[in-house]
């Protein structure tokens, strides 16, 4: 009870159930550890204090399995009531709106309270937090380093024990990126697991959904459980899972059949430092009594990566036209960061022809991954490219950014239809995550585990990706890891308690 920091959610709402501590004193502690270490770590960048204090004093829905905890949620995807909604952007900076989305409504009927909103880069383009309206966020592990994105304010607020578990959303690996980088759990389900409206059916193609940052396996099932499921309008629906994904954890997970994967299917060289975890999260597999066997998947990468590309591209770009049509605002270059005015510059120059032969092409890039891990349950893989990166680091520099500014300012459309300039563009990006897109343009549910940190103290996750819907499997395996090497209890240098 001294440190309330030490438990994860669901620990938190027994508490609570028990009349041990009130939902208004996990408020109270939650604000006092954001005071304690957010001038260090920029995580949260929306307060809602008082809006939280009034929550804590109402009735606990009726078994919620989260009554009383406190939350904090992404400043993209997911409107929330009352609260500001930047997206990151300057664009966006003053936006206010009158509604909840679907997903927050769950959250909230899942006992949750929302303390406030965490930081993202402009529209979630980029896997690292370092936006010019919010600033970056810092890795409570190093604050030197990067929390990876686009979820890195919850990554860094989970890390450093602000609130045991913060909301997420992963379209090319943003969920499991910020956890790799801040040594935190994070699931992305199985497309269109969680509901995106009802602003919008979907984003990215379908690539992006949304869930959850936690520090315990328990945590993310549970959540899921109170999240999942068809919202009505939606286009399809993921299928319909057997029982509660909670029951899972501790469940035996048999003999898994497990492919290791150490080729990046985009262009990438991968630091040492991830492939020797990769290796050394096969053993402790291994150990476990899995069988291990290591695949090498059958994808173009340059395709991949010029394919993934136009489709983020052109959903920039058509984010940006809705953007104006819904306020009512011209679209002005400065109220946007250049690379964002760049990928959207580069988005309208795709013709419509293009853009479905490339959505073609990943949908045929889906069915041959599926036909090659047939045979397996499980496909593991690093999560990242390489370690946590330092501040800065994968922002453009030099002639890189000084062409983007050109071309942004001059509005220099032609030269972005020269396919080698796209490939220069992304191949900074694509060399940190090479590895985690392949699992939003499937659809497959995937998952960074904490199992290793480096020779620098750094975190480094592990990729588990499963079959279509099996989240399950994922689950079983991850609470075993867990459990054979526990994570929870490692307290980053930056810690709130």
């Amino acid at each position: 009870m001294n440190d309330l920091g030490s438990y994860d959610g669901l620990g938190l709402a027994e508490l609570v159930r028990q009349k041990k501590v009130s939902p208004r004193e996990l408020v109270d502690d939650c604000i006092a550890r954001i005071d304690r270490v957010n001038g260090r770590l920029n995580a949260v960048v929306t307060r809602l204090d008082e809006q939280a204090r009034a929550a804590a004093g109402r009735p606990i829905p009726e078994d919620a399995p989260f009554g009383g905890v406190p939350f904090l949620v992404k400043d993209l995807g997911q409107p929330l009531a009352g609260a500001r909604f930047s997206r990151g952007s300057r664009y966006w900076a003053n936006d206010v709106p009158d509604h909840d989305s679907e997903l927050i409504r769950r959250h909230r009927a899942a006992g949750l309270i929302i303390v406030g909103k965490t930081n993202t880069p402009e529209f979630g383009i980029t896997p690292f937090t370092e936006s010019e309206l919010l600033g970056p966020a810092k890795n409570p592990w190093s604050l030197a380093h990067n929390t990876g994105g686009s979820s890195g304010g919850a990554g860094a607020a989970v890390a450093a024990r602000i609130v045991p578990m913060a909301h997420g959303g992963d379209g090319g690996g943003s969920i499991r990126i910020p956890a790799s980088c801040c040594g935190v759990f994070g699931l992305k389900p199985t497309r269109a697991r969680t509901p995106h409206g009802p602003d919008t059916a979907e984003a990215w193609f379908g690539f992006a959904l949304d869930h959850a940052l936690t520090r315990t396996v328990r945590d993310s099932a549970a959540l899921l459980d109170a999240t999942h499921g068809r919202e009505p309008g939606a286009p399809y629906a993921a299928p319909t899972p057997a029982g509660r994904f909670l029951d899972e954890v501790g469940r035996p997970p048999g003999k898994l059949r497990i492919a290791l994967c150490k080729t990046p299917p985009l262009p990438s060289t991968p630091h040492r430092d991830v492939l020797d975890a990769a290796d050394d999260a096969a053993r402790l597999c291994a150990s476990l009594g899995h069988e291990v066997e290591e695949l090498r998947l059958p994808i173009d990468a340059q395709q991949f990566a010029l394919d993934f590309t136009t489709l983020v591209a052109i959903s920039t770009a058509v984010d940006l036209d809705e953007a104006a049509v819904r306020t009512g605002r011209p679209l002005r270059r400065e109220l946007f960061e250049t690379p964002t005015w760049v990928v959207a510059m580069l988005g309208r120059t795709f013709t419509a022809s293009a853009v479905e032969s490339a959505r073609r092409r990943l949908q045929g890039l889906s069915r041959v991954v599926e036909a090659e891990l047939a045979r397996f349950d499980v496909l593991l893989m690093p999560t990242l490219g390489a370690p946590p990166p330092l501040l800065g680091s994968l922002k453009p520099a030099g002639i890189e950014a000084t062409a983007q500014k050109l071309i942004a300012a001059a509005n220099l459309t032609p030269l972005l239809r020269v396919s080698s300039l796209v490939s220069a563009i992304a191949a900074k990006i694509y060399a940190f995550i090479p590895f985690t897109p392949l699992a939003n343009v499937t659809g497959l549910p995937s998952m960074s585990v904490p199992l290793t940190w480096n020779a620098e103290g750094l975190p480094i996750g592990s990729m588990f990706t499963g079959r279509f819907g099996d989240e399950a499997t994922l689950l079983r395996l991850a609470a075993q890891l867990e459990t054979a090497r526990p994570w929870r209890d490692r307290r980053a240098p930056v810690d709130a308690g």
